[in-house]
C-alpha cells in the first residue's frame, strides 16, 4: 500500500519544523503554497504556527482559503498548531477577522502575551502522557462550543488541545520539540480516515 501524502501549508511560519518531523516518523509530504499544490492525494493537512493574520490574507491571495475550508469541512484530517489553531477556529474573542471556522471553539490570540512571553513546560496530553510544550505568542481555547468537541489537555487552567472529529488543533508548538508523538497521533487519524 503507498504511503498517504501529508500536506504542509508552507505560506508562512513553522512549518519547515513540521516538515522535519514528517521526515523523522518516515511520512511524504508537499508544501502546499498555492491551489494547484493541494490536489486530491493529499491526504491530511498541517496547518503550522506562524502570524494567523498574514496566513489567513495568503490563503485567499493564493486561491487555497475556500479548497482548504471545503475539504477540511469534509472530513480531511488536520494538525493545526498555534496560528493554525486560530485559523481554524469558529470564533475568536479578540480578533473580527474570519478564519476557516471548521473548529467549533472560541480562542484568544496571544493570550499568554507577546513574543517576550513565550515560555515552555510540560503537562499531560490525553492518549499521549506529559508532553513538552512550546508556547510562542500563544493562543489558548476558552470555549469549546460543542459537546463533541474533546479536551485532550490544559495549561494553568486553559484548554490547550482538542480534538473534533478529524481535527486536532493545539495552541503550543510540538513541532519545536524532538517529541514526534503528536504528529504520530495526527498520522494515525490520517491512516484511519
Amino acid at each position: 500500500m503507498a504511503k498517504k501524502t501529508i500536506g504542509v501549508l508552507a505560506l508562512q511560519g513553522a512549518f519547515r519544523e513540521h516538515e522535519e518531523m514528517l521526515i523523522r516518523l518516515g511520512a511524504d509530504y508537499r508544501e502546499i503554497r498555492q491551489a494547484e499544490d493541494f490536489t486530491d492525494d493529499i491526504a491530511g493537512i498541517i496547518l503550522p504556527g506562524g502570524e494567523s493574520t498574514t496566513q489567513r490574507k495568503l490563503l485567499h491571495a493564493t486561491g487555497l482559503f475556500a479548497p482548504l475550508q471545503q475539504r477540511i469541512a469534509e472530513g480531511l484530517p488536520v494538525l493545526a498548531t498555534c496560528a493554525g489553531l486560530i485559523l481554524l477556529a469558529q470564533k475568536l474573542s479578540n480578533d473580527s477577522g474570519a478564519g476557516l471556522g471548521t473548529l467549533p471553539v472560541l480562542v484568544r490570540r496571544n493570550a499568554y502575551g507577546r513574543q517576550l512571553g513565550s515560555f515552555a513546560s510540560t503537562a499531560p496530553l490525553r492518549e499521549i502522557g506529559d508532553f513538552p510544550m512550546r508556547f510562542i505568542r500563544a493562543p489558548y481555547i476558552e470555549q469549546v462550543l460543542q459537546g463533541d468537541v474533546e479536551v485532550l489537555g490544559t495549561y494553568q487552567g486553559k484548554i490547550t488541545a482538542v480534538r473534533y472529529h478529524h481535527q486536532l488543533a493545539m495552541s503550543f508548538h510540538p513541532e519545536l520539540t524532538q517529541d514526534g508523538r503528536v504528529h504520530q497521533l495526527f498520522l494515525q487519524m490520517v491512516a484511519a480516515a
